[in-house]
């Protein structure tokens, strides 16, 4: 049995969906697996344009795995991962043209392939809702969270520390794409209502790159002027978030909406106490090992993020929920799943 891949996102810096594709792909039989790209990096129209003309040809009537939300129409022997439904949902966070390419194609791709694996019920149920695909050919998938998230030694963390020049040790760190879902304008108003009340060297910490133009609209509050004690690090090497996870006080993931939501469960195995909104996905990844406020909300934002710092006795219990929740996620279950889906997806 032979299964054909679409690698092309793998051209692009590694964000979650990359992450996603390589952690499977170490973990899949090299022996059946045969990956496509195009020749050269391609983004946008072009990209989407490759993949709808060139990849069906280079499949050559084998089972082709689309794993990040796309794939080519032509191809109905195919298994495609829809990772979130943003551009159905909420298609006012994202670049127009995109938007309308993907509200097209969504709804088309997966009631012509022969399955849909999704990462979280959240998103499946998402689906079910919006393109009328029947339940049976939708598999939920939950992700995993590498091996290296875990807890760390204080000379780990204070290297990072350096690297990145953060000003102090005392942190809450926010950590994601920055794009309008991300919710930083909330997260930012929360932190300046209750700075004042804590320890002078406590400090909020955001990191992340700026959403790509092509997809996301921009995030104005980054324009704006920052509250008080906010250190922005923009994108932080891999090598040195395990570390940057770890060395926390708490973590804030205030997203509005996710397919999954991979950095609270990196933070948890981190061994960092976790604040999260209670909106799509994040409950049913959290479970009870986070605390969870409505996103919406900036005094109850605000109210979450200050018991977390104030509380050591609650950052403890989370610490301890949060380790058992996250060793329930693993990139080898995650695989041996897809690789099941996949291989029933190609004997029919």
């Amino acid at each position: 049995m032979t299964i054909t891949i679409n690698t092309r996102i793998l051209f692009h810096p590694v964000t979650g969906v990359q992450r996603y594709l390589l952690e499977l792909l170490q973990r899949m039989s090299a022996g059946g697996i045969q990956q496509i790209a195009p020749q050269h990096p391609l983004s946008g129209a072009r990209a989407h344009l490759w993949e709808q003309t060139v990849l069906p040809l280079r499949t050559q009537g084998h089972l082709l795995w689309s794993p990040s939300n796309t794939g080519p129409l032509a191809v109905s022997k195919q298994v495609v991962t829809i990772h979130d439904l943003s551009p159905m949902d909420h298609p006012e966070w994202l670049n127009p043209r995109f938007a309308a390419w993907y509200r097209f194609l969504t709804p088309k791709l997966a009631r012509r392939v022969a399955r849909v694996i999704t990462d979280s019920e959240f998103t499946k149920s998402r689906l079910l809702e919006t393109t009328g695909v029947s339940d049976d050919k939708v598999i939920v998938v939950p992700l995993g969270v590498d091996a290296r998230f875990v807890p760390q030694g204080r000379e780990q963390v204070e290297s990072s520390i350096h690297k990145l020049g953060l000003p102090t040790n005392r942190y809450v760190l926010s950590l994601g794409s920055l794009e309008p879902r991300k919710n930083l304008g909330r997260l930012l108003r929360a932190w300046e209502v209750i700075y004042r009340s804590l320890p002078e060297d406590v400090w909020l910490v955001v990191s992340g790159a700026k959403g790509k133009s092509l997809v996301f609209q921009d995030v104005p509050e980054l324009e704006a002027l920052l509250p008080p004690r906010v250190f922005l690090t923009g994108h932080v090497p891999d090598e040195l978030l395990p570390s940057l996870y770890a060395g926390a006080m708490a973590f804030a993931y205030l997203s509005v909406y996710e397919g999954f939501g991979l950095p609270p469960l990196e933070a948890m195995a981190s061994g960092t106490p976790t604040l999260v909104g209670n909106r799509a996905s994040l409950p049913e990844v959290v479970g009870d090992a986070a605390v969870q406020v409505a996103p919406f909300d900036i005094e109850a934002i605000a109210d979450g993020l200050h018991r977390l710092i104030e509380d050591a006795s609650l950052r403890a219990v989370l610490r301890e929920k949060g380790l058992e929740r996250a060793g329930q996620f693993n990139w080898s279950k995650t695989a041996e799943q897809t690789w099941r889906v996949l291989a029933e997806a190609a004997g029919d």
